[in-house]
């Protein structure tokens, strides 16, 4: 455990990480840094592009069994029952209205790439193995997030929309069907695609990504200093409590597909960790009203410190105490 604990903090002192507490930094010190909105929806763009890709690529490198639909079956449904739980908890611990409350919950369902790459390290440093194909059941578990987010505010927000219209809204998300078209192709292309356009998602991929998250540290802590009033201790609650609800649903979902130690504890991560990329993207786009710095500020900073710093270990544990 403690060398677990030791890789973990300095796990934390990686580019990706560290270019959101500078643009966390910056925006708190009011400086005068920014990346253009233009720059900004490129990023979001390639990211959803590559996320997606990847994911859809690495589902048919795998000889397809009952496990691994099983599997992806059952990331899809975490995924989108996670928000209408995090929703339910939302109402109850804090005073957040209906779109918000939304878009803070869609997150939670959807996934943290940073957070599933700690723990396949954190695996490899105690010489574990995990399902190879759980890449793929965290590009699909992207997107039914969304649905739940846009959902909720469609069917709860100020403004009602038809049961029709939302789902044509739904369907028609950009993010949603660039997220979803590049995992349709990723898998109808396999390893050739993928090495075809490997120079472009492959390499660039961490440092556009470290851009990104300086964008989302500008935009969470401008957000946070103008909206610092909304974040309750009821939010603050809700953002180490989710993680913990997420982990539990994980953990049943892997031990009844019999999945390894390690498939198991990246199933726990997977469901205990809140999206930093593809779901602002779209919540930007699909939910403008909502707040940016609570739910970037939910996401990235409280329940992506909890995690990293005290949920892998515990969920480590909690995964390997049967063997």
């Amino acid at each position: 455990m403690d060398a677990a604990l030791s890789m973990l903090a300095t796990s934390l002192l990686v580019p990706t990480i560290l270019f959101f507490v500078l643009g966390m930094l910056a925006a708190v010190a009011r400086s005068d840094l920014s990346i253009p909105d233009g720059a900004a929806k490129v990023m979001s763009i390639y990211l959803l592009f590559a996320i997606g890709f990847k994911g859809g690529a690495s589902l048919i490198s795998n000889e397809i069994t009952w496990q691994i639909v099983g599997t992806l079956i059952a990331g899809i449904i975490l995924s989108f029952v996670l928000p209408f739980i995090a929703f339910f908890l939302l109402r109850v611990l804090t005073k957040l209205d209906d779109v918000n409350a939304a878009a803070v919950a869609g997150h939670y369902g959807s996934i943290s790439i940073v957070t599933f790459v700690t723990a396949s390290s954190l695996l490899e440093l105690n010489g574990m193995i995990a399902e190879g194909y759980l890449v793929a059941v965290a590009a699909v578990m992207e997107v039914p997030a969304i649905l739940s987010a846009l959902w909720i505010a469609g069917t709860r927000g100020v403004k009602a929309q038809s049961q029709s219209k939302l789902l044509r809204d739904i369907v028609g998300n950009g993010s949603i069907v660039l997220l979803v078209g590049s995992f349709l192709i990723g898998a109808i292309t396999g390893e050739e695609g993928l090495n075809d356009v490997k120079p472009f998602i492959i390499v660039p991929f961490t440092g556009i990504l470290c851009l990104f998250l300086l964008d989302m540290g500008l935009s969470a802590g401008r957000s946070l200093v103008e909206n610092r009033k909304s974040l309750t201790a009821g939010l603050f609650a809700f953002g180490f409590i989710m993680p913990l609800v997420g982990c539990f649903a994980g953990y049943v979902a892997g031990w009844l597909l019999g999945l390894s130690d390690g498939g198991v504890f990246l199933m726990m991560v997977l469901s205990a960790s809140a999206s930093y990329i593809a779901v602002p993207a779209a919540m930007k786009i699909a939910l403008p009203q909502a707040q940016s710095g609570i739910y970037l500020t939910m996401s990235l900073g409280v329940t992506f410190p909890f995690n990293i710093a005290i949920g892998l270990p515990l969920y480590l544990w909690i995964a390997t105490a049967g063997s």
